[in-house]
């Protein structure tokens, strides 16, 4: 079984809350996850955000039970590029939407394995063992300057284009995704998140605190989002959080409950 849990809050100077979240389980049994962060100012950011949310939950919704994994790759890129010519379209034909676009982290699992989609610069971490390890890798101008050596990885953080994005979901008629076979073993943990985690919360932070063990997911989850807060919470934050539970772990709540 595999738990998910999210959290969102607007941040502490941000007026509107421009993420947008879906996590759960879909009804043929298979486990979705959405993390997507508006752009393009208020209202606009927000209703791109909600429209790749909105089309990619209920394009997959509608899937075939037990598709093969190549089908489960193809069915989670085309949900993306269907939400890319939602948002793209809305902004065509409304002047206050003119360039919106989100960044999207997606994840779609049949049982313990499946793909991670993704545009932007939204992140899927995977944490075991409180060691963490980045799946995606940020479509941003300073990270391509980083790979080609042009600037170094402390001048990322300060450089003044450092939040420019090289790509997105809605502001070009076609986008490619990048997506990631993934799998999850028991004890791991899978998350997805905005930047405003990610920018302001440390990898290893992010690995002690999602692969602590002891604590629920819920307060895991929670706990993350208040260091984002602590560390400025300058821009709306997002997080969920995916883990597969051991029988072990099962039988113990079964018995507690009972």
């Amino acid at each position: 079984m595999i738990k998910t849990v999210h959290v969102s809050n607007v941040g502490r100077v941000r007026s509107v809350n421009e993420d947008s979240v879906w996590v759960g389980q879909l009804p043929q049994g298979y486990t979705l996850g959405i993390v997507a962060d508006g752009m393009g100012g208020h209202q606009a950011g927000d209703t791109a955000s909600r429209l790749a949310v909105e089309t990619m939950t209920g394009d997959l919704s509608s899937l075939e039970s037990g598709i093969s994994p190549e089908g489960l790759k193809a069915a989670l890129s085309d949900a993306i590029l269907h939400a890319n010519d939602v948002i793209y379209t809305e902004a065509s034909k409304h002047e206050e939407f003119y360039n919106m676009g989100t960044t999207v982290v997606a994840l779609l699992l049949s049982g313990e394995s499946g793909y991670i989609g993704h545009i932007g610069d939204s992140r899927a971490y995977k944490v075991a063992g409180g060691e963490v390890v980045q799946l995606t890798e940020d479509h941003k101008l300073v990270y391509e300057l980083y790979k080609r050596g042009q600037i170094s990885l402390e001048n990322m953080k300060v450089h003044p284009m450092r939040n420019a994005i090289t790509r997105a979901l809605g502001t070009d008629a076609d986008v490619s995704v990048d997506l990631y076979p993934i799998s999850l073993s028991p004890g791991e943990v899978l998350l997805l998140c905005s930047d405003g985690l990610s920018d302001l919360v440390s990898s290893e932070h992010i690995g002690q605190i999602s692969g602590n063990r002891e604590l629920p997911l819920e307060e895991r989850a929670d706990r993350l989002l208040q260091l984002a807060l602590l560390a400025g919470g300058d821009d709306n934050i997002t997080v969920a959080l995916f883990e597969l539970q051991d029988e072990v772990a099962g039988q113990s709540i079964k018995e507690w409950d009972s």
